[in-house]
């Protein structure tokens, strides 16, 4: 959709960067918008400042319309703070962090960006979920901030997809399991991957692009992983 822009928020992360690189590079899109915390002007955009993102928005409503929005975010640890590994480290405080930049943040940039989907064609809406946020596939506990941040970010995908079907039954609202990849948020978790299990960011990229251009209307609100099978809820 030459006539399109595609938005990447988190362009500063590894993940986010590589996408927004390879949409120039692509030249599929008239505009490649990019947003981070760390970026200034019109391009900052903070996850948990609702005002940030609505400004955001309102740059990409002066067109032209997105027919890609691409949430490349997420949390798994910050400075000494990991995933907790027994109920005693639960902490109220953590908890209300991983949600907030997990699940609530990515809900306010659907809030703001949502309604500027064109009502036509197939846009795409994404957002980075992860495989630990599946209830049914949950065999080994732990990581409990993040495992719930993430299956009530897929619960807000499947309604944020019925909402968007209202104004265009055939835009695509998602989450997308990238695999693990060489970021910041995995590196303290690389040790007992098996040979060829830790993508590089272009690399996972490419592989999450290819998913996105093979999804049809049917598969709206449903989360995908970076080769493409479903992940159930």
């Amino acid at each position: 959709m030459t006539g399109s822009s595609a938005v990447v928020i988190g362009a500063t992360g590894g993940i986010g960067a590589a996408f927004a690189d390879l949409l120039d590079e692509e030249e599929g899109h008239r505009k490649v918008w990019r947003f981070g915390r760390s970026l200034t002007g019109e391009a900052h955009l903070d996850l948990a400042d609702e005002a940030s993102i609505a400004a955001a928005a309102a740059h990409v409503a002066s067109g032209p319309p997105p027919s890609l929005i691409l949430i490349a975010t997420g949390i798994l640890g910050e400075g000494a703070r990991g995933p907790e590994k027994a109920l005693r480290d639960l902490d109220p405080d953590w908890l209300a962090r991983m949600f907030a930049i997990n699940t609530i943040g990515p809900a306010l940039v659907a809030k703001h960006f949502l309604p500027l989907l064109p009502r036509n064609g197939t846009p795409v809406f994404a957002a980075l979920s992860a495989r630990v946020g599946s209830i049914s596939d949950n065999h080994l506990g732990g990581w409990h901030g993040y495992r719930a941040s993430k299956a009530a970010l897929n619960m807000l995908i499947r309604n944020f997809a019925i909402d968007a079907s209202r104004h265009n039954d055939r835009s695509i609202v998602i989450g997308l399991h990238p695999g693990t990849v060489d970021t910041k948020l995995s590196e303290p978790f690389r040790g007992t991957l098996a040979p060829g299990k830790l993508f590089a960011p272009d690399r996972a990229v490419l592989q999450l692009l290819d998913v996105i251009e093979g999804l049809k209307p049917a598969d709206s609100g449903k989360c995908f992983a970076w080769d493409g099978t479903e992940i159930p809820a």
